[in-house]
């Protein structure tokens, strides 16, 4: 028993270390042990606190999700500074001793660590304005998405491809961002159509606006729209116009679908597909002779 009682002694004494002293204050091993511990549960247990009111206080009342994100972040941000102030008052350390430490953090903030800054600070300003939220489909740069997490520093953004990107929060303050469903999720798609000259134009829009219909993903209000936009060397052009809620996150997939039933319908009715015009290049005793065709031809 005694020497238990000796070893847990020995331990106490070796936590009661002094490691820093500050204007009479004494920084122990114990205090530094007891701020990690209790600093890392601060940041598990209030990850578990956002999760839980995003994932069911908040959804309770039918929040979008966008919203649910953004307050369970800001109420994680206030909840991890005040638990830090009260760790470090329980563990002994006065924060007014540490001011000239604060001072000189300060400044390495202020010269290492711009760019970490900069980021938080923008993090909070998209949590607040919400320029973007989970589950927009954005552009910024080179990259285009679907918004899966914001988090402090950066903003994560899942490709169609399942690839996860992580973008600086700056890039959404200093940057122009496409946000294809900032106010709702209907977005007309454009999908361009070149048919050769001589195709009955009529026909043609008839074709277009059927396609569309008998896509189950295109709404009926907005309904589908055929523009007949220009006269082109090789053929006419044609613009289909169609909205969609359920196929932002996939432009490919719909654009596919509507021109596949495209070509099958102007097969079924004799109409080529065809944005260039074929030619016969032959030379003969020296010249060169170019002689167009199927420019005109309707199949």
């Amino acid at each position: 028993m005694n020497s238990i009682t000796d070893w847990l002694e020995m331990v106490r004494k070796l936590l009661n270390v002094p490691l820093i002293k500050l204007k009479g204050m004494e920084i122990t091993l114990w205090a530094v042990l007891y701020f990690i511990v209790l600093f890392f549960l601060l940041f598990y247990l209030t990850g578990k606190l956002k999760k839980w009111l995003v994932d069911r206080l908040l959804a309770k009342f039918y929040v979008e999700v966008g919203v649910r994100e953004a307050i369970g972040t800001i109420i994680r941000y206030f909840v991890i500074v005040v638990g830090f102030v009260i760790i470090l008052q329980t563990a002994g350390i006065d924060l007014t001793a540490l001011n000239v430490l604060a001072g000189a953090v300060g400044l390495g903030l202020g010269f290492g660590l711009q760019n970490i800054v900069s980021n938080f600070v923008c993090g909070i300003i998209i949590l607040f304005e919400r320029p973007i939220k989970v589950g927009d489909r954005i552009e910024v740069g080179n990259v285009e998405g679907a918004v899966r997490r914001i988090n402090a520093r950066s903003t994560t953004v899942v490709t169609n491809d399942n690839i996860s990107i992580i973008v600086p929060n700056s890039k959404f303050v200093t940057e122009n961002v496409v946000n294809w469903s900032h106010d709702n999720h209907n977005v007309r798609f454009k999908i361009p159509v070149p048919v050769p000259y001589g195709c009955d134009v009529r026909l043609v829009e008839r074709l277009l606006l059927e396609a569309a219909a008998e896509n189950e993903d295109i709404l009926e209000k907005p309904a589908p729209g055929v523009r007949f936009l220009q006269y082109t060397g090789s053929g006419l052009g044609f613009e289909l116009r169609a909205w969609t809620t359920t196929m932002v996150h996939r432009k490919g997939m719909l654009v596919s679908a509507l021109n596949f039933a495209i070509y099958d319908k102007f097969n079924e009715h004799g109409i080529k597909v065809s944005n260039i015009s074929l030619r016969d290049v032959r030379i003969r005793e020296g010249n060169l002779e170019v002689k167009m065709r199927g420019g005109g031809e309707n199949g």
